[in-house]
């Protein structure tokens, strides 16, 4: 059995799949369709035998040009994949029938999704239903609709493969204060003064931050965090959040990395999306305004002056979240 499960979105969305591998890959091979933007987790996903990339018109943001060769690559490498059944896996505001399209033009006889519209003959098996559940408990029920269930002991929780050793050892708190979507960040301000109030506390602060990220973690951190902005890859990453008494982050993909880890989440939730499907699928303590104005918005840009929904969370509060999390852990 090969199947094909598909998460077109970020680094984050990929971690969420992972149940869902893992029950699909207990029957067989797993091939991972992704984005490049989803690449980086995909490749700590257990259970996946290959992935395949690509940029989806429909999914990726910023969105590139629908261009006929393109579709027609993709479903060559699909083609040549020759899978049994593919899992699409999507959010409540995206549509799975593009991709299953996709997917019956490459020859997949078995596919399957969730869909509200009307699929005709691009799915196989349909979920109607969207509960208001955790994302990945959503993307495991594809599976088992599939006819997949976990293995024996796997509870479902997320996870990856073991992390490098980080060179940066004893006890210490992440603190992540970027985010792919400007409005689910902490101001820079706010972060660099949770720093500040966090290393008086008495903890040990490490700021982390993708490549064009620099000049933000190096305001964060200031005299008091040690700046690793740009400096670790999304494995090693892991093996630090593995290592934390805790993080602090905002709703992006470090968030469930921390969670597959085992690491407790402070997490600073803009409700632009729902915080029911979105939370650290872990321990955690959630912070911020879940019912502004800005609420199930999906604003990709604070459209509320002054960003209240997080800028109203205090350092001193992420100080009392962090030292309720330390020793609690999956």
């Amino acid at each position: 059995m090969r199947t094909i499960v598909a998460r077109l979105d970020s680094d984050g969305d990929v971690l969420l799949a992972g149940p869902a591998v893992r029950a699909a890959a207990h029957a067989g091979e797993v091939v991972l369709l992704c984005g490049h933007a989803g690449a980086q987790a995909a490749g700590l996903l257990p259970g996946v035998s290959r992935v395949v990339r690509w940029d989806c018109p429909w999914i990726a943001h910023p969105a590139p040009a629908v261009r006929d060769a393109d579709i027609g690559a993709v479903v060559a490498l699909l083609k040549e994949v020759r899978a049994d059944v593919a899992l699409v896996l999507t959010s409540f505001h995206q549509s799975a029938l593009p991709l299953a399209l996709v997917l019956r033009l490459a020859g997949v006889p078995k596919v399957v999704a969730r869909s509200t519209d009307y699929p005709g003959s691009l799915l196989d098996v349909r979920l109607r239903e969207d509960p208001d559940v955790p994302e990945a408990e959503r993307a495991l029920e594809v599976a088992r609709a599939a006819g997949f269930e976990l293995p024996p002991g796997d509870d479902g929780r997320l996870a990856v493969t073991p992390p490098p050793e980080p060179a940066e050892v004893g006890p210490h708190v992440v603190v992540h204060p970027g985010a792919s979507v400007p409005a689910r960040a902490w101001s820079p301000d706010r972060c660099a003064q949770a720093v500040t109030a966090l290393a008086a506390a008495g903890h040990r602060v490490l700021v982390t931050g993708g490549p064009g990220e620099t000049a933000l973690t190096r305001h964060v951190a200031g005299a008091h965090g040690v700046d690793l902005g740009g400096r670790t890859t999304f494995a090693e990453l892991a093996g630090l959040l593995a290592r934390a008494d805790a993080a602090v982050v905002g709703n992006t993909g470090p968030a469930h990395l921390a969670a597959a880890v085992g690491t407790p989440v402070v997490s600073l939730f803009s409700p632009v999306v729902p915080a029911a499907r979105w939370a650290p699928h872990g321990p955690h303590v959630l912070l911020g305004d879940q019912g502004a104005p800005c609420k199930d918005s999906r604003a990709r840009d604070c459209p509320v002056p002054g960003h209240p929904c997080l800028n109203q969370v205090t350092p001193d509060r992420v100080v009392a979240a962090v030292a309720e999390l330390v020793g609690v852990r999956t």
